[in-house]
């Protein structure tokens, strides 16, 4: 390292007695300074310190804290904070079970929205009564005048069976084919034929529907000597000869 010199007017200069005076008061005005600067509390420190001495912590009553309020209170806090949490789910469960069942009702009604209910069965209708079987009749006198009797019922045509018969025994015997050639009618050439000898004109004008169109028909023949009968005399019943 170069070697440093004063200058020559330094060195050549003698320290006075003032000198040193004035020294040592600068030496001991820094030092002084010094240990001012590092006993001194910072600002920070200073508020912080007239901070904690001006608010102290005060109990639920307002009354400062103990040391046991000051030992409970980290545990109260912890129970406040569980029971919270606990209130926090429990309304959460709550909200979600409620959430569920009206996602169930909405479910249900969809369900009855969407299934109808079934109509119920129809009552069987009414079986119609079978139909009767056709009436039959013999197929001799007693059954030809019987027919005659139930077409002239419906038909409101007035006669009986003594009525029927008596006239048919005295007019052909009972002989559906038997043909008078000896009246004036047979002479006219309209000659009486059938059971109650009914000459063709007098059969065409009062033939019953529902009969055959044949004089000689057994029924037919009576039914619409009955029906001339009605017409004339009021009734089959009233003939007592030739008619």
């Amino acid at each position: 390292m170069p070697g440093f010199t004063l200058p020559r007017a330094v060195r050549t200069t003698r320290i006075t007695r003032a000198h040193k005076i004035s020294a040592a008061v600068v030496a001991s005005a820094s030092c002084a300074a010094a240990l001012a600067l590092t006993a001194a509390p910072s600002n920070a420190e200073t508020t912080a310190a007239h901070a904690s001495a001006a608010v102290k912590p005060v109990s639920a009553n307002g009354l400062p804290l103990t040391a046991k309020d000051r030992a409970d209170d980290g545990t109260k806090d912890q129970q406040l904070a569980s029971s919270l949490t606990s209130g926090l789910k429990v309304t959460t469960v709550a909200k979600q079970g409620h959430t569920a069942k009206q996602a169930a009702d909405r479910s249900a009604d969809r369900k009855v929205i969407a299934a109808p209910k079934a109509a119920a069965p129809k009552a069987a209708a009414p079986k119609a009564a079978p139909k009767a079987a056709p009436k039959r009749y013999a197929n001799n006198l007693d059954g030809w005048i019987r027919e005659s009797l139930d077409i002239m019922k419906a038909k409101r045509i007035p006669g009986s069976y003594e009525g029927l018969h008596r006239n048919i025994m005295r007019e052909s015997s009972g002989n559906p084919n038997a043909v008078n050639g000896w009246d004036v009618n047979a002479i006219n050439g309209i000659p009486s034929k059938g059971l109650l000898q009914v000459i063709q004109p007098t059969f065409n004008t009062y033939h019953v529907s529902g009969t055959p169109h044949k004089l000689t028909d057994p029924v037919a023949n009576i039914t619409a000597a009955a029906n001339y009968a009605a017409h004339r005399y009021g009734s089959i019943d009233n003939v007592n000869s030739a008619y």
